[in-house]
């Protein structure tokens, strides 16, 4: 293990970027007039904030610690994730999107209210707050404090995320989506920028990508891997990734809700199809370096440890610091992320509905001491993600026990027109039973093992299924009242005619081609 030492010139940079961060928040807490400014943005984002801030929050801290982490520990194979974001998020633009925004909703809890009924909402609003606080909130404090740490070993973990958590919390609280979204922008360029110095660096490090193509195993080396494999196997590949993505692209509240700020559905269309086009990069600027730690440094005690080792490692003063910037911009990202999403979802979908005579500005208020709450509770649960075997692992495990019966709901309830709230019952009850039961019996007792990309598809079936009975035992929906859910061919055709009259490079349909076939080469070139 390297000496991590960090000089007076890093430290200073990351204190002025913190500092601007603060102040940045303080200016837009000004603009914030209401819930719809404070959750929404007022609803008037274009493309680039959005593509960037979808970015930015999903290629969090948690991300860059667990893409290099499980490519040093199972392989490349975890890129998986990253290109199938692509895929979805044009899945997203060209079905979704489109739907969501003519509902003009705060929360997607509040569009599957519409679609079945107040159960379904009050049930996806608790299941999203859970994940926002336990996975994501947690696990970016998580990720950051172990970085930290190794340039401040004698302080403990807790107090590293208290002080985190603090600066993050400070201008999501004041500045609401607007100053998260912003914010977003400037850290993904940071991301981006840093880890690919760091990239740069370790290729010439090891001796270029000759070097690393000879020396790392082709078994991590490869995306497609075989089915017992215990990273990403190729059956997990097209049944648990899919679905797992589908939630978090397509129904997370921390990521459409960056798109239910768009000033109009071009807008959020180009932001989502822009955010796909940026998760190709990250296979060579964060899930390769991880390949190349194993030639670099073969004795790490956890594959946690990968990323923030070679950055203090390879990088020298000045960069370090500006990575490390970085690097914290996306803990602050991720933890901005969730906490604006659970706030928007206790306010809209809870206290809204309890007290309907409160003003736009007191909302605005519950919601800032709401994220107080979940902030503290995330800093008590961050420690117990230790006991997993990368960061990655425990959010997707999480994931695959939690969300198939939300997708299974979002699914069938737009292209089935005769889904039902009966039928959406049944859906959430099955799909909680079988969770828990898998969860307690799989990751808690070890009564019998189960990759959990094989327990999400197992758990998404036995919902559609559930949906489909509970939905047939009682009368259809009325057709008035589903009508502007559903997805039809016929859209498609009346979108075309719109099209027509447009220039090529403002025609989405153009962008969606031309990333998925890029997508395309890149996994079959890493085949």
């Amino acid at each position: 293990m390297p000496t991590l030492t960090i000089s007076a010139l890093d430290i200073g940079i990351v204190l002025v970027y913190f500092l601007g961060m603060i102040v940045l928040g303080l200016v837009l807490a000004r603009r914030s007039k209401g819930a719809e400014d404070y959750f929404l943005a007022g609803r008037n984002m274009v493309w680039p904030f959005i593509g960037l801030s979808l970015f930015a929050s999903n290629i969090s801290s948690t991300t860059l610690v667990g893409l290099s982490g499980d490519a040093y520990a199972t392989g490349i194979s975890v890129y998986n994730y990253e290109w199938m974001a692509a895929v979805i998020l044009v899945v997203f633009a060209v079905v979704f999107l489109p739907i969501i925004l003519r509902r003009q909703v705060f929360t997607m809890p509040e569009f599957l209210a519409g679609r079945y009924d107040g159960r379904i909402r009050t049930y996806f609003s608790l299941l999203t707050l859970f994940l926002s606080v336990v996975v994501e909130t947690a696990g970016s404090l998580f990720a950051g404090a172990i970085v930290i740490q190794l340039i401040l070993p004698d302080v403990p973990l807790w107090q590293i995320m208290t002080v985190l958590a603090l600066i993050a919390g400070f201008y999501t609280v004041t500045g609401g989506l607007a100053a998260v979204m912003i914010t977003d922008a400037v850290q993904a360029i940071l991301l981006l920028l840093g880890s690919s110095v760091i990239t740069w660096i370790a290729l010439e490090q090891i001796g270029g990508w000759s070097v690393l193509m000879e020396e790392v195993g082709s078994e991590k080396l490869s995306l497609i891997r075989p089915i017992g494999d215990a990273g990403v196997p190729w059956l997990g590949l097209i049944t648990g990734v899919p679905i797992l993505g589908f939630y978090y692209w397509a129904t997370n509240q921390a990521i459409v809700q960056r798109a239910l700020s768009a000033k109009s559905v071009d807008h959020g269309r180009w932001g989502a199809i822009f955010a796909g086009a940026l998760k190709l990069p990250p296979l060579f600027i964060m899930v390769l370096p991880g390949s190349m730690a194993i030639l670099l440094y073969p004795e790490l005690e956890s594959a946690n440890q990968v990323y923030p080792t070679m950055m203090f490692d390879l990088l020298p003063a000045g960069l370090l610091g500006l990575t490390l910037a970085g690097f914290l911009a996306a803990i602050m990202s991720q933890i901005d992320s969730a906490l604006n999403s659970a706030s928007t979802l206790v306010t809209m979908d809870f206290v809204r509905r309890a007290k309907p005579e409160l003003d736009s500005r007191q909302l605005m208020q519950v919601g800032r001491v709401v994220m107080v709450g979940f902030l503290l509770f995330a800093i008590v649960w961050a420690p117990i993600i230790a006991d997993f075997r990368s960061i990655f692992a425990y959010i997707q495990t999480m994931f695959s026990y939690a969300v198939p019966p939300i997708v299974a709901l979002f699914v069938l309830g737009v292209f089935w027109r005769r889904a039902n709230a009966a039928g959406g019952a049944a859906c959430m009850m099955i799909g909680l039973a079988l969770g828990i039961g898998g969860f307690v019996a799989i990751e808690v007792l070890g009564l019998f093992s189960l990759h959990f990309l094989y327990m999400a598809p197992l758990l998404f079936l036995a919902c559609c299924v559930a949906l489909v009975i509970g939905s047939l035992t009682a009368p259809p929906p009325d057709p008035a009242s589903v009508e502007e859910f559903i997805w039809t061919p016929g859209v498609f055709a009346e979108e075309s005619a719109e099209l027509a009259a447009k220039p090529a490079w403002q025609n989405y349909r153009y962008q969606a081609v031309a990333l998925l076939l890029v997508t395309t080469v890149i996994v079959v070139a890493f085949r």
